[in-house]
């Protein structure tokens, strides 16, 4: 497969349509078929402290992964914090940046990573991590194909997160109706036990609610409840 051919293939998945972890998955896979010197890859997912692999096309990239999520450091860690590239050309050498995880790449029989960070408005959300098992370190042009296939990740990230936002806003609005809801229905009991209009009943009710410190919307629940259970509504 050609990099035209996987960008073409990329570009025509349905973001909305298709699971997030599928993308990436796709992704990672294109990514060890199309960018020189690639023997494995995987991609990191930052949520919120938390990173994990969401994709990866074998055991070993995933492993050097989880190592780095363990410890809380490494190159893919701040490549996905930071939005930058981070390499390391030859493990064999060392890297006065991370010489622990250096090592235990090298041990493995890796010879040169290279992590790229997934950049999307305002914060840096991952990143497409591959792992070169020898030859050269990765050159300008494997860096090129490989911005570009990240790219095309950053964006399904800022159309899952987009999506997600527009989900617990959908979430919230129900919650709110639902409150709303219920404490219309309070107020109806209320007003028939005290004999009072509901604007009146909104007011016991809100009073009730700040004398006892308890959320609005609870103690309308536990009034229409009692209701309609025939139980004494305490009013």
């Amino acid at each position: 497969m050609t990099d035209d051919d996987a960008y073409a293939e990329l570009g025509a998945i349905l973001l909305d349509r298709t699971p997030l972890t599928a993308v990436m998955q796709r992704v990672a896979d294109l990514a060890k078929e199309t960018v020189p010197g690639v023997d494995e890859a995987s991609v990191t997912v930052v949520e919120g402290k938390r990173a994990r692999s969401v994709a990866f096309t074998g055991s070993l990239a995933v492993h050097l992964d989880e190592r780095q999520y363990a410890v809380g450091f490494g190159p893919c860690m701040d490549a996905a914090l930071s939005g930058q590239v981070v390499r390391i050309d030859d493990t064999s050498a060392g890297s006065e940046a991370y010489p622990g995880y250096s090592d235990v790449a090298r041990r493995a029989g890796v010879r040169s990573t290279l992590s790229i960070g997934l950049a999307v408005p305002h914060r840096a959300v991952g990143a497409l991590n591959l792992y070169d098992l020898g030859g050269q370190p990765f050159d300008a042009s494997s860096l090129e194909v490989a911005q570009v296939l990240a790219g095309h990740a950053a964006i399904a990230l800022v159309n899952s997160l987009a999506v997600e936002s527009t989900r617990e806003l959908a979430e919230q609005l129900q919650r709110a109706m639902a409150s709303r809801a219920v404490i219309e229905q309070a107020k109806g009991v209320i007003s028939a036990v005290r004999g009072v209009d509901p604007e009146e009943a909104f007011t016991l009710l809100s009073r009730r609610s700040q004398d006892t410190n308890r959320k609005l919307a609870e103690l309308a629940g536990e009034v229409v409840r009692s209701a309609g259970e025939g139980r004494d509504t305490g009013w």
